[in-house]
């Protein structure tokens, strides 16, 4: 069940209630492609950074280690030992993005599989199949992502396309719910907004999955190549089109400014790799813009990361410390940062909830913007 619980302007204040527990949104879902997150944080330890939701992957946990295997060992929660809810991608996009040869046809997509090669099909019914032995909270629907800047007709045919897939995929995923031996009986499907930069394609598509009457909605195909100006373009476009009593989800996004326009036009749920990616390059997010812990600058620095950030990290050790464990090649230096960009990044969205809950998250938005844009660098 999904709750409004303020709003400002298009900005929500939301919960979503799932069988495996409370989502308060605007929320970032932290990313665990292949069922942990890149960095060595365990699924106990996310919990101590604010942690609600992890995101995995369809494609890579069907090649690795298989679906089947984890249902037999009880389902992705399980298997990571994560209690909280699980937003499991279709796998879509990386049959779009992966597979240097791919075959797509209405049954589904044939391609070969970026670890051994091997062939593999995909389509509506084997990705909710996957996610169905996965047993994750949250299932999203099987789609094609077109470039950001496809060519017009390309995009038609791909967002009839699916349209077609959506269907079939809400279908399947009804009778696999109703299976006896279901992992989660009660997985949830969000559908997926495309349409690429195109304003009639986007609003037509979210007209007509609106009528299918999902439990969420996601604006897919973002942040693939337009400028951050075209992408905020479409969700002003977009989402007056998408159900109001329904969650929207933008994929993919992104970096922390992006987060906070993303909110006040009107998303709950985001997720990005930024976070671990950057962290495990040597990047850290603060209050203050970022910053790059490999540069000189910070080798004699006993600071914290970050003065204003009440992670376990900035409570216990120095950027000079981090920069020498980074700088001697010792994981202990990535996994630090990235356990203090995902608490940034949480802290956050808990930030925003609150700025949301007191009614001044229009003047949160154009503070935190302000600090953000004006101290890139400078510290």
């Amino acid at each position: 069940m999904y709750e409004v619980l303020r709003t400002e302007g298009r900005a929500k204040r939301a919960r979503l209630k799932t069988v495996h527990g409370l989502i308060e949104t605007p929320v970032f879902m932290n990313v665990g492609t292949a069922g942990a997150i890149k960095g060595g944080i365990s699924s106990p330890e996310l919990k101590g950074l604010k942690t609600q939701v992890e995101l995995c992957n369809t494609y890579h946990l069907h090649v690795r280690p298989g679906d089947e295997v984890v249902k037999k060992l009880g389902g992705i929660r399980k298997f990571m030992n994560w209690d909280g809810p699980v937003l499991t991608d279709s796998g879509g996009f990386q049959v779009f993005s992966l597979a240097k040869l791919r075959k797509i046809k209405e049954e589904g997509v044939t391609f070969h599989s970026h670890v051994d090669g091997r062939k593999i099909f995909m389509g509506p019914e084997e990705s909710m199949k996957i996610q169905s032995n996965l047993g994750s909270t949250i299932a999203m629907a099987f789609d094609e992502c077109p470039n950001a800047l496809a060519e017009r007709s390309y995009v038609e045919e791909s967002v009839d396309r699916t349209t077609r897939w959506l269907s079939r995929c809400k279908t399947e995923l009804k009778r696999l719910n109703a299976l006896p031996d279901a992992v989660n009986p009660d997985q949830l499907l969000f559908g997926i907004n495309q349409g690429a930069v195109y304003d009639d394609i986007r609003i037509r598509h979210a007209r007509e999955i609106a009528e299918l009457d999902l439990d969420g909605y996601a604006v897919g195909g973002l942040a693939v190549g337009e400028t951050h100006e075209q992408m905020y373009h479409v969700l002003d476009q977009v989402v007056p089109y998408l159900p109001k009593d329904k969650p929207t989800y933008l994929m993919g996004v992104g970096t922390p400014e992006n987060i906070i326009e993303g909110v006040y036009r009107g998303i709950d749920f985001f997720d990005c790799v930024y976070p671990s990616r950057n962290g495990r390059h040597g990047h850290a997010y603060t209050n203050r813009g970022h910053l790059n812990l490999l540069n000189a600058k910070y080798e004699l620095d006993d600071r914290p990361i970050d003065p204003e950030c009440g992670c376990p990290v900035c409570r216990s050790h120095s950027r000079a410390y981090i920069r020498h464990l980074l700088k001697a090649n010792e994981i202990l230096g990535m996994r630090l940062l990235v356990m203090h960009n995902l608490y940034f990044y949480n802290n956050l969205m808990e930030e925003i909830r609150e700025a949301l809950d007191e009614g001044h998250f229009e003047s949160y938005r154009r503070m935190r913007l302000g600090t953000l844009a004006e101290n890139v660098g400078k510290h």
